[in-house]
């Protein structure tokens, strides 16, 4: 029996606390002091597991009970810490916040750093802003501590300590409420990695600047974090398979196999799950990753999938690929299988803030004036390559563009509002899938399949 490594779980009492430089440069100085470190993040955020990524060497991966569903945390969770000896595991915003549900009564927020930590049976180091804190702060630790009792709290890392006479009366509240203090890291403002509308800047467009700034968190918290009681701190106590991709999805006809499916990456498509690719792999595809600013469609391309990122800030360089543009237009007009999400979507689109795009959907894109942000528990109008007509999915939405002159008579999905208002989205034409809407495969494993298959008889059909 394979026991799965142990972990820590990097949280805090709300968001903007540090909890991204502290567990990046975590991952990086275990990895520094020999371990094999797995980087996980808890939700659907894409940016955040690339920093981990880079401090680990090895990809970064969610854990997201809403998407993926609870049942899949621990067998994800094993999966990703295969060949690992410790994990760490970044929280998202306040620990017990989650997905804002008035039906949901169950103990802990549905996909909060809470429940996931409840569920890998791991213990909670909580990070804290320390400015403005003094005696105080044992008020605050004690609610943490006490709120729920399915949750261990293991211990404190003090962030942004102004001084040692601050840090002195900082640690004499933590053993007030028998917390122990694993850390205190000083303000260090040039930590700062720049941001703008949806968060960080990904590592991959901030290059060498975010290695730089890695080996800085890294460096950091090597200094000022008690790395051997962290060590000592972490533990696992789960029951659960080691998920598989090629158990997850549905296995493809044998004339699937080495079907060329191409995946846009670099700079401008950054948003993704690792699993994605992996349950491609094993459902028979040849996953061909290509980057729109500068490549050609690959060569046999008979399944395209264009995920999520940044077109917008990328926009003129997309532009000026124009053959691939013209690919992507010739090759859907051929009934070519395409899953676009977000950023691919606006690529399917005639414009982008005035830049040409494909011109696969009748619509253009803009730059909007505020962000859409949340779950959405979604329903296939149509049948296309992934989906079957009233089809039920959880996915996510994250993004500040917006779809202008869109005169798409197949929208690809239908929810509920805030206001209990119907709203259509997305776009189903061709063999086109394209929808702002972020969905995970893990969650949904039959999509690969139908996907792969759908992208098989296009094969087929070239061939003939």
């Amino acid at each position: 029996m394979v026991i799965p490594p142990p972990a820590v779980v990097i949280a805090a009492p709300a968001s903007g606390s540090g909890k991204t430089t502290l567990a990046t440069g975590l991952i990086g100085a275990l990895r520094a002091a020999g371990h094999r470190v797995a980087p996980f993040k808890v939700g659907p955020d894409y940016i955040d597991p690339g920093y981990h990524g880079l401090a680990a060497g090895r990809p970064g991966r969610n854990l997201d009970p809403v998407l993926v569903g609870a049942e899949r945390v621990v067998p994800l969770y094993r999966h990703g810490a295969r060949d690992c000896d410790i994990a760490v595991v970044e929280g998202v915003m306040g620990l017990f916040d989650g997905r804002i549900d008035d039906h949901h009564t169950g103990p802990v927020a549905e996909g909060s750093t809470a429940q996931v930590a409840a569920l890998l049976g791991a213990p909670v180091v909580l990070v804290v802003d320390a400015r403005g804190h003094s005696q105080s702060l044992a008020a605050l630790l004690h609610g943490f501590a006490t709120f729920d009792s399915g949750i261990r709290l293991g211990g404190v890392i003090l962030n942004r300590v102004g001084s040692e006479r601050h840090e002195q009366v900082l640690r004499a509240a933590c053993d007030r409420v028998g917390l122990p203090v694993l850390g205190a890291l000083p303000r260090m403002a040039e930590l700062a990695v720049p941001s703008r509308h949806l968060g960080l800047i990904p590592a991959v467009e901030h290059g060498t600047a975010a290695r730089n700034a890695v080996a800085a968190m890294t460096e950091l918290v090597a200094k000022h974090v008690d790395l051997p009681a962290v060590v000592r701190l972490a533990d696992a106590r789960m029951t659960g398979p080691i998920w598989e991709p090629g158990e997850a999805a549905v296995p493809t006809p044998e004339h699937a196999r080495d079907t060329v499916v191409a995946m846009a990456g670099g700079p401008a498509f950054t948003f993704g799950y690792a699993e994605h690719r992996e349950m491609l792999a094993a459902a028979g595809a040849r996953v061909l990753v290509f980057d729109p600013l500068h490549d050609e469609l690959p060569s046999g391309t008979a399944g395209l999938v264009l995920p999520g990122g940044f077109p917008e800030e990328h926009a003129a360089d997309l532009a000026a690929n124009s053959r691939l543009l013209d690919a992507v237009a010739a090759a859907a007009n051929q009934g070519l299988p395409i899953h676009a999400e977000c950023a691919g979507l606006l690529y399917l689109t005639r414009s982008l803030d005035g830049h040409r795009m494909a011109g696969v959907l009748d619509a253009t894109a803009e730059f909007g004036p505020r962000l859409t942000l949340g779950y959405r528990d979604a329903v296939a109008l149509t049948d296309s390559a992934l989906w079957t007509a009233g089809q039920r999915v959880r996915g996510h939405e994250f993004h500040r563009t917006r779809l202008t002159e869109s005169r798409s008579e197949h929208p690809a999905w239908a929810w509920r509002g805030p206001t209990g208002e119907t709203v259509r989205e997305g776009a189903a034409v061709h063999r086109v899938h394209a929808s702002y809407l972020h969905t995970h495969p893990a969650g949904n494993p039959d999509m690969i399949a139908r996907f792969v298959g759908a992208a098989s008889e296009f094969a087929a059909r070239a061939d003939d």
